[in-house]
Order: C-alpha cells, then structure tokens, then sequence
C-alpha cells in the first residue's frame, strides 16, 4: 500500500515511479478520490458535531420553556439523520474505490533498481564458485532422477502434472538440505525457527502483497483460506496489527515449510522435472526491521542465503533485479542463481527482496521509536534461504558421476547416517 499523503504532495514523482513498473499515470485519479473521502469525510464529522450540539440544545430549550426553539432544533437534527446517510455512503464508495485502486499498484523501486522490461535487463553483481569441469557429458536432473529414486511418473499418477515423488536416499538427501538450511540460519545467522500455520485467511494473503493481483497463482480451500505460496504470508503477517518496541535489532525468523503455488502464470515453463513444482519446500527468511535498517539487512539476508550455496560449494551468482522483473511487492531485490551444468544455464534459486514499508501499511505493523510516542510503520524483507528442491537439482547436477551416482556434499554428511553417495537403482 502507498502513502497517500506522499501522493498528494510528489504526483509527478509517483507517477514517473509507476512508469518504471510499467504502470499507467494514476495520480490525479488517486488524489481526487482522496479528495472526495476526505470532502465527505468533513461532512459527516460537521453533520455528527451538530447534530450534537442541537441535541444538547433541545434539553436547554425545554427547560427554558422554549418549546419553539425546541421544535425547530428536533427538526434541524431529523434533517441531519435524513442527510448523513447519503455522506456516509460518498465516503465509504470513495474510500473502496481508492483503496481497490491502490491495491493493484506495485511498489515503488529504490533508486538504485535499474530500469528495464524483463530477466535480460538484469544486472550481475559477483559470482562465486567455479564451475565444474566434467569428462564426460553432464545430465539435466530429470535424465538422472528415475534412476536415484526422483519418481516423476508416480507423482504424476497421484496427483497429476508438477508434483513428484522421492523415494530412498534421495528423499533423505532432500531432508537433509532443509535441515541443513535451518541449522544454518538459526545457530548461525541469528534467525529464530517458527513452525506456522500452512493455512492463511484473506487478511493475511492481502497484507503480504498476495491478494488481489496473484489470486490465480494460489490454492484456495472451500472454506476460503489459502494454502501457503511461501512461508513469508505467516512469518510476515505475525506482526499484523502490532505495535512493537524500539527494534535496535531486526526480528528475524525462519521457517522451513511446505509450499503451494498453481503456476497459473507458468505454462509451458519448466514442465520437466522438479524445478517448478505445484507443491514445493523453502526454507523462508523474513526480517521486520527499522526503516533506516532494512538496506543494511536486506544485504546481511542475502549473504546468509549465499552462504548455503557457498558451504555446498555451489556456484552462484548475484543479480539485481531490473523494474519489470521485480515482484510486485519490492522495492529491490536479489536474485541468486545457481549453476546447472546438465542444462548449462544459471538458474534462480533464491530470491531476497526489500518491501519496505509496503507490506506494513497494508497490515498495519508499527514501531514505537525508543523515546518517542508516535509509531512508524515496520519495513518488512523476505528471502529464500533456500528453495529446497532446486537446491536438490543443483546438488545433483553438480556433483553427478558418469555412472549416474551422485557425491553428498561434504557439509551434509551428518545428516546422511553415513550415506555419502546417491546410487543409481
């Protein structure tokens, strides 16, 4: 959600922000409508204090005798409650209408998110790793996986296209990196583990940005919640409504969860393998910062999310995103793209953005300076720490041996129970 007082004073200013995201010039509407609420808004707030007043009257004119004045004051006040439904409904429809209108807006970018349409437009920032050299021909994931246990097929049968079934050592492979993940960024990385709810409500799926414009890329129940896209929705929304104390240091939490998106926007994409999946694992980071903090932390979360690829010794570089392949919700944002030598390509793997205090105005989520008795609104970050089952794919690519088995990095053998290679069946 957008400031409108900011609005109202920079309408050319959000306007050419809006043109960065590719939306049309919507400022002279917005600052009308709020025109108009705030007009009718008047209006009901001068008709109640009369209203009042003339009620108060009526008792003093009674006991004066004054029955005439009294008369006409009851009239006054059965004119006003005959009116002020009409101001009333002006400024609820003015108020809908406005807050639909900016409910489609995205966010404004930071200065520094270069301009462009799409994933060409974005901009290296450094690589790590090196790639690996192979003797022989790398496979894709998919080509490996029927043989290590990776059951496309069955997961089809159950459940249609986009889901799949592990069996073996390559699901406890694929346990492991989420444990491993989670460990990391708890003793680590300072994040506190939660275990939220994989069922949202409207309220949270609007706050975190995911309603109205993604409705179509989620899973609703039939009795109207939402499952999960990401574990951002809860981590995120837990806040929703609250006042928190000074934060001189972030709130950071993580949690490792199950994940559902319908890929409404996907079609044809990635409809080999277990890249793009309809039911998926993450292990989520969210920080609810100071504003003056979130770029600091929106860097720190973005090297703790390197660091697991960095301890899988995984090539990875770092892209920042253009405006036109920005979530809807950043202001900024990181990708990291991991190295697949079966398909010789970079890949996302993660995705670190800064909301600022977008999210926080949509979920009213506040901070009291320490000091100070007015409240700020929170800024909010999330990020991937990792996708789970691309983290799987990249581990199998780039450790595969021509006889199709696959080397478990070194940083997870402890969570093996002494398994150290997949073995083809």
């Amino acid at each position: 959600m957008h400031d409108i007082a900011f609005i109202r004073a920079n309408p050319e200013s959000f306007d050419a922000a809006m043109h960065k995201r590719g939306a049309e010039p919507v400022a002279d509407r917005i600052v009308a409508l709020d025109a108009k609420k705030r007009e009718a808004t008047t209006k009901v707030q001068q008709a109640q204090s009369r209203r009042n007043e003339a009620s108060k009257a009526i008792g003093q004119a009674m006991g004066q005798g004054d029955k005439d004045k009294a008369e006409a004051l009851k009239a006054e006040v059965a004119e006003i409650k005959t009116s002020m439904p009409e101001w009333e409904e002006a400024e609820r429809a003015a108020g809908e209408e406005l807050d639909r209108l900016l409910a489609t807006l995205p966010n404004i970018p930071a200065d520094d998110v270069p301009e462009g349409a799409d994933e060409d437009d974005n901009i290296e920032v450094h690589q790590w790793g090196e790639k690996r050299e192979f003797r022989f021909e790398p496979k894709e994931h998919a080509d490996l996986g029927p043989a290590l246990g990776m059951e496309f097929e069955t997961g089809a049968k159950l459940s249609g296209a986009r889901f799949t079934f592990l069996r073996g050592d390559i699901a406890r492979l694929h346990r492991a990196l989420a444990q491993f993940m989670l460990d990391r960024q708890t003793r680590e990385n300072g994040y506190t583990e939660c275990n939220p709810p994989l069922l949202v409500n409207d309220d949270a799926m609007y706050g975190t940005d995911k309603l109205p414009k993604f409705a179509a890329d989620s899973f609703r129940t039939i009795d109207d919640r939402w499952l999960v896209p990401t574990s951002e929705v809860p981590l995120s929304y837990s806040v929703a409504g609250e006042i928190l104390p000074d934060l001189a240091e972030p709130m950071r939490l993580t949690a490792h969860t199950l994940c559902f998106r319908s890929e409404a926007g996907s079609a044809g994409r990635d409809t080999r393998g277990f890249i793009r999946q309809h039911q998926f694992e993450k292990v989520e980071l969210v920080s609810i910062c100071r504003p003056e903090d979130s770029e600091a932390e929106h860097e720190r979360m973005t090297k703790c999310a390197e660091g697991v690829l960095e301890a899988l010794n995984l090539p990875y570089r770092r892209m920042l995103l253009c405006t036109g392949d920005m979530g809807f919700g950043a202001r900024k944002t990181y990708d990291l793209e991991v190295w697949l030598p079966g398909q010789g390509a970079w890949r996302e793997i993660s995705s670190c953005s800064n909301t600022g205090d977008f999210q926080a105005r949509r979920m009213n989520a506040r901070y009291r300076p320490e000091g100070e008795k007015k409240t700020q609104f929170v800024h909010t970050l999330n990020g991937s720490g990792l996708a789970v089952g691309r983290t799987l794919v990249a581990v199998m690519e780039n450790y595969q041996s021509e006889d199709g088995r696959v080397e478990v990095p070194e940083a997870l053998h402890s969570y093996m129970g002494g398994v150290t290679k997949l073995e083809p069946r």
